[in-house]
């Protein structure tokens, strides 16, 4: 089944989420430095179908869009407004707090370098209007470097 690539971009990194829109599931969650963003693209061209590619339409927007020209399917430019924002709520829920911890304000856990990928799944749920679900294993704190 085809797969979907969303992307928050940024100046010096960028969140890449790989899903399923069908299945609702997320298979692939980093965190990568932009530079290095249009190679990773393309190998993830070569080994899955994808379909279309999601781009946040913030910061970067228009030079990731220009770096993707080998791209010949569907790209399109999404609204990614306040998605850092609404991503610090989410990663709570994908990294629920437990224990004693619950008395450590939850800002501390939270690393703003951390969020971009979390950033690109709430672009994608947003496109989609409904939540995804995540496949096993995944770290949305994965740096690509």
């Amino acid at each position: 089944m085809p797969r979907v690539i969303t992307i928050d971009p940024g100046k010096s990194k960028c969140g890449l989420v790989l899903a399923e829109i069908s299945e609702k599931k997320v298979y692939k969650a980093i965190i990568l430095k932009s530079e290095v963003l249009e190679n990773y693209v393309r190998n993830l061209i070569a080994a899955e179908d994808i379909s279309q590619i999601i781009i946040g339409n913030g910061t970067t927007s228009r030079e990731i869009r220009e770096k993707l020209y080998f791209f010949k399917k569907k790209i399109i430019t999404f609204e990614e407004k306040n998605t850092t924002y609404r991503a610090k709520a989410r990663y709570f829920e994908i990294f629920p707090i437990s224990g004693l911890k619950f008395l450590i304000p939850r800002e501390f856990f939270i690393l703003n370098k951390n969020l971009d990928a979390i950033s690109a799944l709430i672009i994608l749920e947003d496109y989609c209007k409904t939540k995804f679900t995540l496949n096993q294993n995944i770290d949305f704190k994965t740096w690509l470097k």
